[in-house]
């Protein structure tokens, strides 16, 4: 077996690293940008006065850099050639959502708002997949040039991972359709154009079959964006959401009606084992700088790297940063070659475990940081909080372990008895 990246891969990611040093970091250094990356970058992504939302000077920032990025042919890379990408694999995309996040902080690629220079573009596959072409049309140029933005309105006040069971209701009236519901957690909707809405059409609860999910203009009667919640991680873009009679037509169905599952698990798996290969560099990050740091502070007389209570702490994420590349790689490059239903539960392995490993990392750094780990100075409270949100959403750790347990057991996947 030949471990090697491929050598057009590993030219890539040279040529990644030459863009980002020409073009982003001077941006990020520039007009005392600092401020969003530096001790104050919670204060000055947040607009605390107007809900917590993100500040509009922090998101031109960011359409600059998409900008940038987009020019340069980087932006779009994972997507299909037709629509201007260059048909990332991917493993690709495992390696260089890597060795982003393993740059560390940075205008790069940003953790709160998930903004890279390669982008993910969930939304995008969807629209592929699933859009009628009057869909494609009106949104997917608009949304990867940022002139049309997309809320994503899956989980309500009582419902999450058990989406199944959703209150939510969408009835037919004449050649419309009305809501009424609820939503939690509904992200983008501090800018967003438009809301992809899921809302049970038919069925009975807990099947999957019968929920549809819509295009809701944000401006239509009856849509009210409440507030947004404060989280762990600030500037906040998830909205508690309430639909009151909103009518939409029936064109407005993104995919097939009683389909909307099929429309929300849409990229799952490449989504998944991205996030995996982004904690991965991001725990790798922690590791560095923590060796780094231990082998320049004296404590007693001594190098701090000499002390064991230092070392094997850090040998052990070490190891398992080791052995997590590679199960996401082997499992991106099998992404790539078989049908995703039958690895499954390799994915959920990756996401669970990587999800896991970079908040330890995180947390250890700020163990061997000292007081200064514990600071805002450095990066690491921030990698922690970003990547903590990602054990409960994208498919919390305990759905990921049901999964897994699914087909270790039997109970699922390709050896369902």
């Amino acid at each position: 077996m030949d471990f090697a990246l491929p050598a057009e891969l590993t030219r890539r990611l040279a040529a990644l690293d030459a863009f980002i040093d020409a073009e982003i970091r001077p941006l990020e250094e520039q007009d005392d940008n600092q401020r969003f990356f530096d001790h104050r970058r919670e204060y000055a992504r947040t607009d605390f006065e107007h809900g917590g939302v993100p500040r509009a000077d922090w998101e031109e920032l960011l359409g600059e850099m998409f900008r940038r990025a987009d020019a340069a042919g980087w932006l779009r890379y994972a997507l299909p050639a037709d629509v201007g990408g260059s048909d990332g694999t991917n493993l690709d995309m495992a390696v260089i959502r890597e060795h982003l996040a393993h740059r560390g902080l940075g205008l790069h690629n940003d953790l709160q708002n998930e903004s890279s220079v390669v982008g993910n573009f969930p939304f995008a596959h969807m629209l592929l997949e699933f859009g009628s072409p009057a869909q494609r049309e009106e949104f997917l140029e608009p949304m990867l040039t940022r002139t049309a933005r997309l809320g994503f309105g899956l989980s309500e006040p009582d419902h999450g991972s058990d989406a199944t069971w959703m209150e939510t209701r969408a009835v037919r009236d004449g050649g419309d359709w009305v809501i009424n519901g609820a939503k939690r957690w509904n992200s983008g909707m501090h800018s967003a154009t438009h809301d992809v809405v899921f809302a049970r059409t038919s069925g009975e609860d807990g099947a999957a079959r019968g929920i549809t999910a819509f295009f809701v203009p944000t401006d239509t009667p009856g849509f009210s964006v409440d507030f947004h919640w404060w989280t762990l991680n600030m500037p906040t873009d998830h909205a508690e959401v309430s639909l009151r009679d909103v009518r939409v037509p029936d064109e407005a169905i993104f995919g097939s009606e009683g389909e909307g599952l099929s429309v929300a698990q849409t990229f799952v798996h490449e989504n998944r084992i991205r996030q995996a290969a982004s904690g991965v560099g991001a725990g790798q990050y922690c590791i560095d700088r923590s060796v780094e740091f231990a082998r320049e502070r004296h404590t007693f007389g001594a190098p701090l790297a000499t002390r064991q209570a230092i070392q094997w702490p850090l040998v052990e994420l070490a190891t398992e940063a080791e052995m997590l590349r590679g199960l996401v790689r082997k499992t991106a490059w099998e992404l790539d070659r078989r049908p995703h239903a039958e690895i499954s539960d390799r994915v959920s392995m990756c996401n669970y475990r990587a999800n896991r490993f970079v908040c330890d990392a995180a947390d250890r750094a700020m163990q061997v940081h000292g007081g200064l780990g514990y600071s805002r100075h450095t990066p690491f409270e921030h990698i922690y909080r970003h990547h903590r949100r990602y054990r409960i959403t994208e498919g919390a750790e305990e759905i990921q372990m049901r999964k897994v347990a699914g087909y270790l057991f039997g109970f699922a996947g390709p050896t369902k008895r």
